[in-house]
């Protein structure tokens, strides 16, 4: 349950009603009413706008009619104390027994607790990562391949149909450059000394073992052949031995895609050539020659003919050349026919997850959509910033593997898989992240993952020990469910259960806004709260989880206890994180 819808459709209930009692001289719209926590928590659990935004449609001000809608809500027994404040807000605290039922909401539900059904099962599809295919991925791939995992498991969670993509670039001259690289490496398994690898090429090691298979598999009949010979088969092979690499990377960050999709398949499909035709047809191409760029002029720039998409018409800054100077495609002439490709496959709503450096590119794409798709398909970029890496304050040097460039792999192989999904998401996407190789191992409050999994491991050993001290008791959730919760008296035990009974709302409100890392933030207060009920029970017997001599409190308080390890559970679900159960 969402509490603050809860409460939102309780006021509108009571607004309903005092129409019908004639305290209201007629219907009133209550679509703007919202109920949310305050800004200071000091003023009870939620507050309303409702006084404010509804007092003009029947001719009343605003405190008048909160002091109507005061007197109803105080018939509701979940509301403890209730006042006016301000011009017309209405502060609302609830009642004891309203957090109890949370809390066996939460035993109830498990690791369910926090999905919700604001989606409506809407199609959407979510493209990241999309690395071209030319080697292995480097670190900043692996923010992008997090964020976007952690966003399409958001968006499964708040109810939406979610499909994960990877676009494989496999159709420009980066791939062809990587064939001629393979085959540096072919004639290097054959014997010969290749020496220094020429400039333009990759010279990565993780092409020596592509070199060595094809070797193997074809022997020396390439040798001395012409390259348009040997080119398309060098290509396609080591496409594919460069994605499986891509994909076991991924899999070792615990991510899957459902579809992959080929840029050369559409092009000799015709569906690039098609999208130009479709354009044409609808006076949205024409041939002209463009200004310059803005700022300094490029040595290569020359003013020539081009074939030109008027993405002007749509939002965009420039109209884009859909065509090169040697007659080929554009990369954008591509996108546009993979994008529209996407919503004819049912996709109105498109997220796409590119790094930082493409900023440039979203409003033509954007115009693109709104071009082929009559206005009907919808494109969200979400830009990931760089990451830097670190070794206690100090770069880390490139990886030999890769050549250039630390790659993921190094990096998960060093901290871990759950470590490497956690940090990338302490921060929002499109903010530079610091990732120190060494702190992030650090067991410190200063260390979210750390300070997150330690507070799901303490409550899993109060669980341990609540198992050898009470042998012939139940302690499943739905026999703690039924524990008697009034014994739950303590300040800061409600405002656990408080701060747990949160998690709807904020899955919501991270899905609506694309912003996974406030679940983050989120567990890290939920920790924040156990950890102090753990230091509070250390110096205050009374305090603790457990007492031998009082069973039924006990078992109230491990209700709290296993409904902490339920939200974080449940919240590092999204993140792909398995909740640590020693430590």
């Amino acid at each position: 349950m969402n509490i603050f819808k809860h409460i939102r459709n309780n006021v509108a209930e009571c607004v309903d009603a005092l129409v019908a009692e004639g305290k209201l001289p007629h219907p009133v719209d209550t679509a703007r009413v919202v109920a949310e926590p305050p800004r200071d928590a000091a003023h009870g659990d939620a507050a309303t706008n409702a006084a404010m935004v509804l007092a003009s449609q029947v001719g009343m001000k605003p405190r008048d009619f909160a002091a109507l809608l005061v007197e109803k809500l105080k018939e509701n027994d979940i509301i403890e104390t209730i006042e006016i404040a301000g011009p017309g807000f209405v502060n609302m605290r609830l009642s004891k027994s309203f957090w109890y039922e949370r809390l066996k909401e939460i035993l109830k539900t498990g690791t369910d607790f926090g999905a919700s059904d604001i989606g409506g099962g809407k199609r959407v599809n979510v493209e990241f990562v999309s690395a071209n295919p030319t080697g292995p991925m480097h670190v900043g791939h692996g923010r992008g391949a997090v964020f976007g995992d952690a966003l399409a498991e958001l968006l499964k969670k708040a109810g939406y149909d979610v499909t994960r993509e990877y676009y494989v670039n496999d159709a420009g001259s980066q791939v062809d450059v990587l064939a001629r690289s393979a085959y540096l490496r072919y004639r290097e398994a054959l014997g010969e000394d290749i020496g220094t690898i020429p400039e333009g090429l990759y010279p990565g090691d993780y092409l020596v073992p592509v070199g060595k298979a094809l070797a193997e598999r074809e022997g020396d009949k390439w040798l001395g052949k012409p390259e348009s010979e040997w080119l398309p088969l060098f290509r396609s092979y080591t496409i594919e031995a460069m994605l499986d690499m891509i994909r076991d990377d991924l899999a070792a960050l615990g991510i899957r895609f459902d579809v992959f999709s080929s840029e050369r398949k559409l092009v000799e499909a015709g569906k690039v050539s098609g999208v130009i035709d479709f354009l044409r047809s609808q006076g949205l191409i024409y041939e002209g020659v463009l200004e310059p760029p803005k700022g300094k002029l490029p040595d290569d720039w020359e003013a020539r003919p081009q074939t030109l998409f008027r993405a002007t018409e749509f939002g965009d800054d420039v109209d884009r050349a859909l065509k090169k100077s040697d007659g080929t495609y554009t990369y954008f002439a591509s996108d546009m026919a993979y994008h529209l490709d996407k919503f004819q496959r049912g996709f109105e709503d498109m997220i796409d997850v590119w790094g930082a450096d493409h900023g440039g590119y979203v409003k033509r794409m954007q115009a693109a959509i709104k071009a082929l798709t009559a206005g009907k398909g919808r494109l969200d970029v979400k830009l990931c910033q760089m990451v830097n890496l670190m070794s206690n304050g100090e770069p880390v040097k490139m990886s030999k593997r890769a050549g250039t460039f630390v790659t993921l792999r190094d990096v998960i192989d060093e901290v871990g898989k759950d470590v490497m999904r956690f940090i990338m998401l302490t921060r929002k996407n499109d903010a530079h992240l610091d990732f120190d190789l060494e702190k992030v191992k650090e067991q410190s409050k200063d260390n979210p993952v750390f300070y997150v999994n330690y507070a799901h491991a303490r409550a899993c050993s109060v669980m341990r020990r609540a198992a050898e001290l009470f042998k012939s008791e139940d302690l499943s959730d739905a026999a703690l469910a039924r524990a008697d919760m009034t014994l739950l008296s303590d300040e800061d035990e409600i405002a656990l259960i408080r701060l747990l009974s949160a998690l709807p709302r904020q899955i919501e409100a991270a899905a609506e806004a694309f912003e996974p890392h406030r679940i983050a933030y989120y567990l890290n207060d939920v920790a924040a709260g156990f950890h102090g009920l753990w230091n509070k029970g250390r110096d205050n017997v009374q305090l603790r989880f457990l007492d031998e001599t009082d069973k039924p409190l006990s078992l109230a308080r491990l209700a709290l206890v296993r409904g902490v390890m339920t939200v974080i559970s449940s919240g590092l679900g999204v993140f792909g994180v398995t909740p640590a159960r020693e430590m």
